[in-house]
């Protein structure tokens, strides 16, 4: 494929951006068909091929994609690894960071009336790319009682492996009690989980399930209780080392909506340190019962990290974004306003303390963000181009050119490949009948 070297449009750049001269970018798909990338891990691990659904509009906000697909970064070839069939739709898709397979969600097959498509009608599943077309169940459901530990009762969503390619992250809604209120959940390796055949919707799955949030429908107005825990990242290649020299396993940063004394919604940031085990029962079944969602198993902390309640722009901000951690674990990257209004991104440490602006631009950042696989760099949009964010001095240099409002890089994906030299992301493009999600490649200098 060509390459396309772009001249950088001339602009006003304030605080600490830089423009790259040498700036190119390349598109990679050219269909007429809108193409959506994933947050994070759209790239497969040997960094040849690239994940993406198909649902059709710019966002995503509609589900209503019907294939996961895949695209060579060097020749262009696509391949179909699933075509979802009897009404059901799929995307989201993700890789695992060390196999040749990829976790993506899966709505229901022939829907119904009383039940469709929705954030508790939802499951994770996986797709070997040796073996196209063929679908593992990730998560089991199990919607009679006595419910069945390990298996769910509703939904999952964003399916992200750990670095070690063993556990996964995704967010979580309950069908049966407080379907409104969001959780983190994680899948562990296990041994097939069969559930009873007690109702049409029910499924085996081959992960334990557990989640390993704790909301409640009503949190206490200036407390650390949350309404919903969401948009998680795992903390570290290895976890995290606690203030104490100790290492911290596995942990998930996520964001938490907390109700503040004058009993205003804002989110904070917040952290699960997770036992090595997550199948023992806490305080509450695993399980759940009729009256109560499934509840975190034992060994499970949570803890609040940011306090933002009196800045003069409370809580987590700009657009939708997942946390992310540095590979070391010493930072967790977020979004927030400064104090001129303009959003930034800032850090902390998995230990707490006081947040860290690091960058101080004049122009908000502008997409969900990725670490480089070195910890050196964020990329991310911002003023109609990808960016990347130098992590110590928080220097800021377009790879990309600017481009108009029209065309501009969407804010939904800005991934890095696994060496760390290009970054995936989204245009919109003008075609013969209208215009497309397409995706390009940047190159990191």
């Amino acid at each position: 494929m060509k390459i396309l070297k772009v001249m950088i449009v001339s602009a006003t750049l304030a605080g600490s951006v830089l423009p790259d001269a040498n700036a190119t970018e390349r598109q990679l798909t050219r269909s007429a068909q809108n193409h959506l990338l994933t947050n994070t891990r759209v790239w497969s691990p040997d960094g040849n091929w690239i994940a993406y659904d198909v649902r059709s509009d710019a966002a995503g906000d509609l589900f209503d994609g019907n294939r996961i697909e895949v695209v060579n970064v060097n020749s262009g070839e696509v391949r179909v690894l699933y075509q979802s069939k009897n009404g059901a739709h799929c995307g989201v898709v993700t890789w695992h960071p060390r196999e040749m397979k990829v976790a993506f969600i899966l709505g229901p097959e022939n829907p119904t009336a009383d039940w469709q498509y929705g954030v508790s009608r939802r499951e994770g599943v996986i797709v070997d790319f040796a073996k196209p077309g063929v679908a593992q169940n990730l998560d089991a459901r199990d919607l009679t009682p006595p419910f069945t530990p390990g298996a769910l009762r509703g939904g999952s969503h964003v399916h992200i492996w750990d670095a070690a390619g063993d556990w996964l992250s995704f967010t979580y809604n309950d069908a049966l009690v407080e379907s409104s209120v969001r959780d983190v959940a994680v899948a562990v390796p296990a041994e097939p989980l069969f559930v009873p055949d007690t109702n049409r919707r029910n499924h085996n799955g081959n992960y334990f399930c557990a989640i390993v949030t704790c909301t409640t429908a009503k949190p206490k107005p200036g407390s650390d209780e949350i309404s919903r825990a969401c948009e998680e990242g795992w903390i570290g290649t290895n976890g995290y080392l606690r203030n104490d020299g100790s290492c911290q396993k596995r942990a998930l940063a996520f964001q938490g909506t907390v109700l503040t004394a004058a009993e205003k919604s804002i989110t904070e940031v917040f952290v699960a340190d997770l036992p090595d085990d997550v199948t023992q029962p806490g305080e509450r079944p695993i399980a759940g019962t009729n009256e109560q969602r499934s509840s975190p198993p034992k060994g499970v902390t949570q803890r609040r990290l940011t306090f933002t309640a009196e800045r003069k722009f409370p809580g987590l901000q700009g657009p939708r974004h997942w946390l992310r951690s540095s590979p070391d674990g010493a930072q967790i990257a977020f979004l927030m306003k400064d104090d001129l209004g303009v959003v930034q991104l800032w850090i902390i440490s998995p230990n707490g303390g006081k947040p860290k602006q690091l960058t101080h631009n004049a122009h908000d950042v502008a997409s969900a963000f990725t670490w480089s696989p070195d910890g050196r760099q964020i990329a991310h949009v911002m003023d109609n181009s990808v960016c990347v964010t130098e992590a110590d001095s928080g220097v800021t240099t377009r790879i990309t050119h600017r481009s108009s409002d029209e065309f501009a890089p969407r804010p939904e994906a800005c991934v890095f490949s696994p060496d760390g030299k290009q970054v995936a992301f989204i245009r919109r493009v003008a075609q013969a009948h209208g215009t497309a999600n397409q995706i390009f490649l940047a190159e990191v200098k």
